[in-house]
């Protein structure tokens, strides 16, 4: 029988544990590391691997935002409506005539120095007018969009919240809503009014827009409200105001966003209809569509007039619609 190794011959003897560490090899022995290299045998915080701190959690607006920063159709698209914004808030920047400042002598000429889009059947510069007419169509698609987000997702949200007969009832007037085509009823209603300002064509825009966000939005509010967690705030006695300020409406949002984005674009073009058809703005208002109407009748002698409104007309709609293509893309977790 071996005799016992003395203890002051085993490997490791007479260390402190501020000396070093003993780790057993598994096969009888045992094997002498430095204290800083036991220390590395515990987990490193943070990662499975010890890479460092875990990630923090990213919400749905973060990733949205970081897929968004790269995406070329909405870098652009933003460029070009940061552009329009800038042009409507200070036209005077780029331009240093007065769109209503008119010569007739100079009616339907074409490009000169000073004046690169010519001028319109009245003697007008092109150029001017094409950009003071970015403010109205900007003004117009900004304020009734937001007129339609807020009352149609207000309005549809609190019906799928609360259901019964008031979303029943909310249900028959957004069909009888639907029915109504929107440029005939704009011939008839806005064909009574005498303002030449924005204000009547916007209420309208909001009176017949609403129906779609209001769609849209309760049906957002009826999909998040079955979810796990806001049951679990319900049972815990969140109040309704809780539910649907805290829970509900930060996750059903998205989709009213992503349509109020497309829409502004339809609701340009929609007031540059109005205003060709001669029921919307009504001049001195300077806008696109007033410009193209009174361009038609000139085409074959002075088609820049009607060409340069109706490029910027087209390039703006155009803009809004692909941001809002973009904005869609980034916050439907199904196309990622």
């Amino acid at each position: 029988m071996p005799e016992p190794t003395p203890e002051h011959h085993l490997p490791g003897a007479g260390r402190t544990p501020e000396d070093g560490a003993i780790a057993d090899t598994g096969i009888g022995g045992a094997m002498d590391l430095a204290t800083a290299e036991g220390e590395t045998l515990e987990k490193a915080p943070g990662g499975p691997q010890g890479s460092g701190p875990s990630e923090k959690a990213r919400s749905l607006w973060s990733d949205a935002w970081r897929d968004l920063r790269r995406n070329p159709v909405f870098i652009i698209s933003a460029l070009v409506i940061l552009f329009l914004v800038f042009i409507s808030l200070w036209p005077g920047s780029i331009t240093w005539l007065s769109p209503l400042k008119c010569d007739l002598s100079k009616a339907q000429e074409g490009s000169q120095p000073g004046h690169p889009f010519g001028f319109d059947g009245q003697g007008c510069d092109v150029y001017t007018r094409v950009v003071y007419g970015a403010r109205t169509s900007v003004t117009v698609g900004v304020l009734a969009t937001l007129g339609v987000a807020l009352f149609g997702s207000v309005l549809g949200g609190l019906a799928g919240f609360f259901g019964g007969s008031g979303d029943a009832i909310l249900s028959r007037i957004t069909d009888v809503f639907f029915a109504i085509p929107v440029v005939l009823g704009g011939l008839v209603l806005l064909s009574v009014v005498t303002s030449n300002t924005v204000w009547p064509v916007i209420g309208f825009m909001v009176l017949l827009g609403w129906p779609q966000i209001s769609r849209i939005a309760r049906g957002s509010v009826i999909t998040a409200k079955q979810n796990d967690y806001v049951q679990a705030a319900r049972a815990l006695g969140a109040s309704h105001s809780r539910l649907l300020l805290r829970h509900i409406t930060p996750n059903a949002v998205a989709p009213v966003i992503v349509v109020a984005t497309i829409a502004l674009g339809t609701y340009i073009a929609l007031e540059a209809t109005l205003s060709y058809l001669g029921v919307g703005l009504k001049p001195p208002t300077v806008s696109w569509g007033i410009d193209i109407s009174a361009a038609s009748p000139y085409i074959r002698n002075a088609p820049h007039a009607l060409l340069w409104p109706s490029g910027a007309l087209a390039l703006t709609v155009l803009a809004f619609i692909m941001l809002g293509d973009a904005v869609r893309d980034a916050l439907d977790p199904k196309l990622r």
